[in-house]
């Protein structure tokens, strides 16, 4: 398609030029397009921001033993209707679902990253050869009322250790989001605080939401209509409300812990004592019970004071129960999720210091006749693992060397190459400390890059 020909299905403009001159301006073909709202556009600098955290995040796991996995976007509607529960917000009022055009197949993007996960487990047959720890970087989607730190394309660190049953791995879990939150600065018990609870296993659950539902009954007048809705479905979850006129009623409830048998009770002190041995403090909340369905026993979050309502910045626990939920083996399971919008929110709340990359050397090109030998010796500046940014030509040409050098200095590079035609006359390039303006500037040898170069990389 020619540059002067309208996208196929639309009539050419009354004034589209005829032919392919090369004054022909390109045609609008409708107003100018925007994202889709709540759904944001990562764009430097803050994108080396996000750079810098997946980065930390990836030394955590090669740390810890965790491989990486990625999984479909898309998956089918029902995978989340059993997994989550139909009953909880994500189903009921949150999913991107919609009927592949093609043959009528319900599809979602995925609104969590766990389900998939082990939807991808079962379908591969992944644990035969054992157990595995797994972490992924996700982009979520949910249909919210997009606010600060709350998006409707959201993305997530996803950690998940399968087939282990034993309390240790969930310590374990715990710990590694403490290690990651140190690693990016932030102080335990001023920046976050971590809470936790047992869900115990179904049928202490069932015992506790026998007796729940009975006690709200008899304060029936007092509940929200969103209380009210869940009142018979999913009531462990008006527990978490978050309307002030019920806490009174929420705190006076019967909590979940009095109906937790001794092998539940075992489990969490065991986590307990781990983290206890380790230094970690925490706040035992009978109040928590996270959002979705699948979880038991232990449950966590990670919170802080700093972000104002969005106070979670991490969460997960124990699912012992979804690999059959989903047709697979029963399968032992726990795992978290963490936000990466609102820990990128929470470092900028606190001011913890987030490095910009910059170059190690900015090429100064005076015109187009130094380009070639410039490009040369750039590429071989590369090769030897620096990072180099070279000046390139715009609308209005090459720029003055002047203007050139507040580009270099602005770049945060450490020198600057100079490629003047008297240093190419020389066979030379000379060489500017950017970060020592008293140092001399050195002429360095164009054919013998590679020798120099090492040594500006050490």
């Amino acid at each position: 398609m020619s540059e002067a020909e309208p996208p196929p299905g639309r009539p050419k403009a009354a004034n589209a030029p005829v032919g392919g001159s090369a004054a022909a301006q390109p045609q609008a073909w409708g107003p100018r397009l925007s994202a889709v709202k709540g759904m944001n556009d990562i764009l430097p600098p803050e994108s080396a921001r996000w750079e810098w955290f997946e980065g930390k995040v990836r030394d955590l796991m090669r740390r810890y033993g965790y491989a990486n996995v990625r999984t479909p976007i898309v998956e089918p509607t029902a995978l989340f209707v059993r997994g989550l529960g139909e009953v909880t917000d994500i189903v009921e009022k949150e999913m991107y679902s919609f009927a592949d055009a093609m043959n009528g197949d319900r599809l979602t993007l995925r609104p969590e990253a766990t389900a998939g996960i082990v939807r991808a487990m079962v379908e591969h047959n992944a644990l035969y050869n054992g157990p595995l720890r797994l972490w992924s970087q996700v982009a979520l989607f949910r249909h919210e009322r997009p606010q600060k730190g709350r998006y409707r394309q959201f993305h997530q660190i996803d950690v998940e250790a399968l087939g282990h049953a034993g309390p240790d791995v969930d310590a374990e879990q715990i710990l590694m989001c403490r290690a990651l939150c140190r690693d990016l600065g932030l102080v335990e018990d001023r920046d976050v605080r971590l809470e936790i609870n047992s869900l115990g296993q179904p049928a202490e659950r069932n015992a506790h939401r026998a007796a729940l539902i009975a006690y709200l009954e008899q304060h029936a007048a007092a509940l929200d209509d969103d209380a009210r809705r869940r009142l018979h479905s999913n009531p462990l979850r008006i527990l978490d409300t978050k309307n002030p006129a019920m806490q009174q009623i929420v705190e006076e409830a019967p909590q979940l812990m009095a109906f937790l048998g001794e092998a539940s009770l075992a489990h969490f002190d065991a986590v307990r004592k781990t983290l206890d041995a380790a230094g970690l403090a925490y706040r035992v909340n009978p109040r928590l019970v996270r959002g979705l369905d699948y979880y038991n026993l232990t449950v966590f979050e990670w919170v802080t004071d700093r972000l104002g309502a969005q106070g979670t910045v991490c969460g997960g626990g124990r699912y012992d129960g979804l690999f059959a939920q989903l047709g697979g083996k029963p399968t032992p399971a726990v795992g978290w999720g963490m936000g990466i919008e609102r820990m990128l929110l929470l470092l900028e709340a606190v001011g913890a210091v987030v490095p910009h990359p910059c170059p190690d050397v900015y090429a100064i090109v005076p015109g187009p006749e130094s380009f070639a030998q410039a490009m040369t010796t750039c590429e071989t500046l590369r090769a030897a693992g620096l990072a180099v940014l070279m000046h390139g030509a715009g609308p209005e040409g090459w720029g003055s060397m002047k203007s050139q050098f507040r580009k270099a200095d602005a770049s945060g590079a450490r020198y600057a190459a100079i490629f003047g035609s008297d240093e190419l006359a020389r066979g030379d390039v000379a060489l500017k400390s950017l970060r020592q303006p008293d140092a001399a500037q050195r002429s360095l040898p164009l054919d013998d890059v590679s020798s120099w170069a090492t040594t500006l990389a050490a």
